[in-house]
């Protein structure tokens, strides 16, 4: 598949179905708005007002690996269920796919949020989704589109860099994306499709081995939390 697409969507040169669904999912997860992110970190802080912004992250990650744990286990579970057999299954793990996205999405954001590092664009929301994503093979596709190298590459993104660098950044981070997820997501299917709860397991276990690596990622992309909130993100306990 190749051609021009708009904004949102990439070429795929593999092709297929599965690859276009994945590029979908990916950029309605990287479309989170920042006032939605914003307005998510600062309910946890408002229920937790007293936290530091290390703590706050650490509870962004808890509620990360939390619910994609939960996810992976509800989709494996499926395969036990008498007359539920490995058609409806397959279409769960589509579901499940999508939520994990959107789920290492929404943390990314949640903690670049915290850090004070604005995304103030799509791409930009997108580069720093897919590189979080993919850890350092991300981070090398982004020193080398920006021709610097830093231990902790997302303020990178959101660095001037050109929209036709930033395209074709995107560009190679969705097809590399593509390639290492797939790889990754298809040896947890296999065990997900396991009768007798076995796949519950597994896909409770596989989902939060991989969050794990998410959780890894984002602290590698942005470094060590800031020792404080900003003066203009002040959160009032009573509010």
């Amino acid at each position: 598949m190749a051609g021009k697409k708009d904004d949102a969507q990439v070429e795929i040169s593999s092709g297929g179905k599965l690859e276009r669904a994945l590029v979908n999912i990916l950029d309605n997860a990287s479309r989170l708005q920042g006032p939605a992110v914003d307005k998510y970190v600062a309910h946890v802080r408002r229920a937790h007002p007293y936290d530091t912004p290390a703590q706050i992250i650490e509870r962004l990650e808890k509620r990360f690996l939390l619910a994609v744990t939960g996810s992976g286990s509800a989709v494996g579970g499926a395969a036990a269920v008498p007359g539920i057999g490995t058609v409806a299954s397959l279409a769960a793990v589509g579901a499940e796919t999508a939520f994990f996205i959107e789920s290492s999405a929404l943390l990314t954001l949640s903690v670049a949020s915290v850090h004070g590092i604005p995304v103030e664009n799509h791409q930009q929301r997108r580069a720093l989704v897919l590189s979080v994503a993919l850890g350092e093979s991300g981070m090398q596709i982004v020193q080398r589109t920006v021709g610097k190298t830093a231990k902790n590459w997302g303020p990178l993104i959101t660095s001037r860099i050109p929209g036709g660098s930033m395209a074709s950044m995107n560009k190679s981070l969705v097809k590399k994306f593509v390639t290492k997820y797939l790889a990754k997501r298809s040896a947890l299917l296999v065990g997900k499709m396991l009768p007798a709860g076995i796949g519950a397991a597994i896909g409770g276990a596989g989902n939060r081995v991989v969050g794990k690596g998410v959780i890894k990622n984002a602290r590698d992309a942005f470094g060590p939390p800031p020792a404080r909130f900003p003066e203009n993100r002040i959160i009032d306990p009573d509010e």
